[in-house]
């Protein structure tokens, strides 16, 4: 069983079941997927620590794509592996990483996936320590998210971003030049894949869009 939810920010009460009564369904081999804004590879903290710890004793895995509030210097520290034919991190043995522009096989499903963001709180933030420039997606990754959905004919079961398509984010925001190069990105990658149905976060709401979208925040969605 699969289950996708959108920021959870580090906020530890997002794996409460009481408020989140959705963890109640997942249980041993099964998975939650996070749509960015993982954030409990944030602070590198003794408590963060403690709390990967206690994810690591879930009979679930904790799958999570990197959104714009990330610590994407601590990420890149753990080995680059593959696991379920892409890319990933391991932070505990069942909490893992899913890196931009893979295609990982999940319970006999494809999923494209492509993390990042961009913050606009970034004024707010310092630079090293509470925002990273890496949120915004680099050429070489645009690349090998292209090529792996080449590899793949260019049709997968699930699409998870932290960002919208161009088309998507128009109907939400339409001011959002900073983050267009993304979401001009991804629009392509909407026009030129198959899919059954794209599930993004990063902007604390939760909505069906025309086109099998869907935006994510503190809901959890079975697939």
């Amino acid at each position: 069983m699969i289950c996708i939810t959108g920021d959870v920010h580090g906020w530890e009460w997002r794996f409460d079941e009481d408020r989140c009564p959705y963890l109640k369904g997942l249980g041993e081999g099964d998975f939650l997927i996070v749509a960015g804004d993982f954030g409990f590879v944030f602070l590198n903290d003794q408590r963060e620590r403690n709390f990967l710890d206690t994810l690591a004793k879930l009979p679930y895995t904790v799958l999570f794509i990197d959104g714009n509030h990330e610590n994407f210097d601590t990420l890149f520290k753990y080995p680059l592996e593959m696991w379920n034919g892409g890319k990933v991190h391991f932070i505990r043995e069942n909490v893992i990483h899913l890196m931009r522009g893979q295609v990982y096989s999940i319970e006999g499903k494809k999923f494209f996936t492509f993390g990042g963001g961009y913050s606009i709180d970034k004024y707010l933030r310092r630079e090293g320590v509470s925002w990273w420039a890496e949120e915004m997606p680099s050429l070489a990754e645009y690349e090998e998210g292209m090529k792996n959905l080449e590899k793949h004919s260019f049709k997968v079961d699930y699409i998870i971003t932290h960002a919208a398509p161009e088309s998507v984010m128009n109907m939400i925001f339409p001011n959002h030049d900073p983050e267009k190069e993304l979401n001009l990105y991804l629009e392509r990658v909407k026009q030129l894949t198959g899919f059954r149905h794209w599930y993004f976060a990063h902007l604390h709401m939760e909505e069906d869009y025309p086109g099998n979208f869907t935006m994510l925040y503190t809901n959890g969605i079975f697939i």
